[in-house]
């Protein structure tokens, strides 16, 4: 059956309707045009120059956020089709996943919710829905406000990792919407009520191909820095790390279970990482052969347990808990020897002084010293909370880069 016949009028609905255009050749679906919206972004360009977990200038090889969204869009549009949910609503998804990061990534994200703590705190990914419905030049309403890309009511709820507010789900420190968010969140989650935190299928996918992307890719990364060396793990440490950042419960037999497990794919490497080209290849053959691992075990399971169709509210996604720790012991052997690392772990306290500093001082200066369109923000803005949630979203907006060159000349 065509994905596109599982999804009704509503789903294809935007907050500002839009009428037909007289000529577009070759004639596109609401949700292709979605998809060509969020790459077209200027969002999705910046995302070149943020740090996944090295940064981008470290060297050659490693992955930026653009790269890694490119990835986890691939993964995303497999499992989707393989599913039979429409593919381009879960790689837009996928494409938009990343879109509301900081500049240095996860520390970013942290340094900027200790700034924004009075006007509501900030979140990655209620910052996506924030540049998707708002701060994306594309569509007007007919009062003349900005509505961001104005995304269909499906492609916008697949973008919604946590579909909640602040303190209403189950980590308190992952939301997926500000208070003054709330109007096109409601109409996005429409018939849903505020008190359902169901993510769609399309979201679910979403979200493990990005759990699948950088667990793999991350170790890959990091082997080729000669940060990790998958013969010779401390699973004492690795476990550690695991248990305090993804799964609490695991015990360590189960996980050296999972580990053997793991080692028994035939692309498991044998030898140290050595740089040359047989080794790889060796690499990528073992990153392809993850990602089809654990992809392949997630639909299998998924269509044991209902008969479909899956999309939208009908099906959820089924993780089998051998897979979800498969992907946990790479996640937590990236996290324990790239992230925690010495050497980051300095830096990364700098990035939060100076996102920080750089914060301070455009709350500081207003208007004057912030780009046009967060300038007319904060002259439209309420209140102080309005006017210090416009200098977030100035200073979220900018890369790696740009926050240091901004920092140089309005801070130093």
């Amino acid at each position: 059956m065509d994905a596109d016949l599982l999804y009704d009028e509503a789903d294809r609905e935007r907050l500002v309707a839009e009428p037909p255009k007289r000529v577009e050749a070759p004639v596109r679906t609401p949700f292709e045009r979605d998809r060509a919206r969020v790459v077209h972004a200027a969002s999705s360009r910046r995302l070149a120059a943020k740090t996944q977990v090295m940064g981008p200038q470290a060297d050659d090889f490693g992955r930026n956020r653009l790269t890694h969204t490119l990835e986890v869009a691939q993964v995303a549009r497999d499992l989707s089709r393989a599913l039979g949910c429409q593919p381009d609503i879960a790689e837009t998804a996928a494409l938009a996943h990343d879109l509301g990061h900081p500049p240095f990534g996860h520390n970013g994200e942290q340094a900027l919710a200790s700034v924004a703590a009075s006007c509501g705190g900030f979140e990655g990914n209620a910052q996506t829905l924030r540049l998707l419905t708002r701060l994306e030049a594309k569509t007007l309403d007919g009062a003349g406000r900005s509505v961001g890309l104005n995304l269909t009511r499906a492609t916008l709820d697949a973008c919604t990792k946590y579909p909640w507010g602040p303190g209403e789900g189950p980590d308190p420190a992952k939301f997926g919407v500000y208070a003054d968010d709330r109007p096109v969140f409601s109409w996005m989650r429409e018939p849903r009520g505020p008190g359902d935190l169901r993510r769609c299928l399309e979201a679910q996918v979403m979200d493990l191909a990005d759990d699948v992307a950088y667990s793999v890719h991350d170790v890959e990364d990091g082997t080729v820095a000669g940060r990790v060396d998958l013969t010779a793990l401390d699973t004492a440490a690795v476990w550690s790390t695991l248990r305090e950042w993804y799964v609490a419960d695991a015990a360590d037999d189960e996980l050296d279970s999972t580990l053997a497990d793991l080692r028994r794919v035939e692309s498991w490497p044998s030898a140290p990482h050595d740089g040359t080209r047989r080794s790889l290849a060796a690499l990528k053959n073992l990153a392809s052969d993850l990602i089809g691992r654990f992809c392949g075990a997630v639909q299998q399971a998924t269509f044991a347990a209902g008969d479909g169709p899956f999309v939208r509210y009908q099906a959820d996604l089924v993780v089998p808990r051998a897979t979800l720790l498969e992907i946990s012991v790479l996640k937590a052997v990236a996290a324990h020897y790239v992230m925690r690392a010495a050497d980051r772990v300095a830096g990364m306290e700098r990035q939060r002084e100076l996102l920080a500093e750089l914060a301070a001082v455009l709350a500081d200066r207003g208007p004057d010293a912030l780009e046009r369109t967060f300038a007319d923000d904060w002259h439209d803005a309420a209140d102080d909370a309005g006017r210090l949630r416009v200098v977030v979203d100035q200073v979220a907006s900018l890369t790696d880069a740009s926050a240091i060159l901004w920092h140089d000349r309005l801070v130093t």
